[in-house]
């Protein structure tokens, strides 16, 4: 079994409470396999990475959009340092998603998505993204619901055609407990060196942990396609969840079989070229 295949959301109604956020599905190792496992991905993911970028020098159309999305404390930003962080850094392309500007709010909710998807040859992260119109909104009531349905098919629809103009979207939902969360919020309080890590804000939003849950379900639901279709990332071992979102990552990048480009000059002739020049 593949990790996608370990980790995808099948089709139907998806309950949250299923899913064990200390779980490890698709590795049978403790930390200390799973940490060593993440380090010996850092190879083969630079090999398939410059193949991709080289594809897309070279007039191929692939590319490749993580979308990370999870509660706070989820861990997305140690998912940017350990997993996206074994990649060449030219290669990326990251954007995190804070509230609407007001030149956003101007324009339909997928206009400042569009303007960061990765070009060909890249790697795209969404550090949040176009679900954070139909999971605040919903909770929050910022939009009401036939808005809110508009934006689930519009969502589908725009990562259909990314899918079909040559862009995978690699979808996950990093889901941690709310023990957890907890306390990992504790930790940050509790010690200055991860004050500045803290909003008060978080526990607003946690008193409406039933809520968001319910907001995600539907969205893993209603958004749960084909072309782009949902994992769920038990996010409470940070070394798993770490070792989950490359190993995607991984087994995206392989599954394009990308060769090296063919040279579009006669290497001979540059050869020679090159070795009787006198400099």
């Amino acid at each position: 079994m593949t990790i996608a295949d370990a980790l995808r959301v099948p089709p139907g109604p998806v309950d949250l409470s299923s899913y064990d956020a200390k779980g490890t599905p698709g590795f049978d190792g403790d930390k200390d396999d799973g940490k060593a496992a993440l380090a010996a991905l850092a190879d083969p993911l630079a090999d398939l990475q410059e193949r991709l970028f080289a594809d897309g020098r070279s007039g191929g159309n692939r590319r490749i959009l993580l979308v990370l999305q999870g509660m706070d404390t989820s861990g997305k930003g140690g998912v940017m340092r350990h997993a996206v962080g074994l990649f060449d850094p030219q290669g990326v392309h990251i954007k995190a998603f804070k509230a609407p500007t007001d030149e956003e709010r101007g324009h339909d909710f997928l206009w400042r998505i569009e303007r960061e998807l990765p070009e060909v040859g890249m790697i795209g992260i969404f550090d949040r993204s176009h679900y954070e119109d139909v999971l605040i909104a919903r909770v929050r009531g910022l939009a009401d619901d036939a808005e809110i349905e508009r934006r689930y098919d519009a969502i589908n629809t725009i990562e259909k055609l990314l899918g079909d103009t040559g862009t995978t979207v690699v979808k996950c939902m990093l889901h941690v407990s709310a023990e957890e969360q907890k306390a990992r919020l504790l930790e940050r309080l509790e010690n200055p060196e991860k004050h500045w890590k803290y909003n008060p804000g978080d526990i607003d939003e946690r008193a409406l942990w039933p809520d968001y849950e319910q907001a995600y379900e539907i969205a893993l639901e209603r958004c749960n396609t084909e072309a782009a279709p949902w994992h769920v990332v038990p996010a409470d071992r940070k070394w798993y969840r770490n070792w989950a979102v490359a190993a995607l990552l991984h087994e995206t990048l392989a599954s394009f079989d990308l060769g090296w480009p063919a040279a579009d000059f006669d290497v001979a002739t540059e050869r020679k070229r090159l070795l009787e020049q006198d400099v």
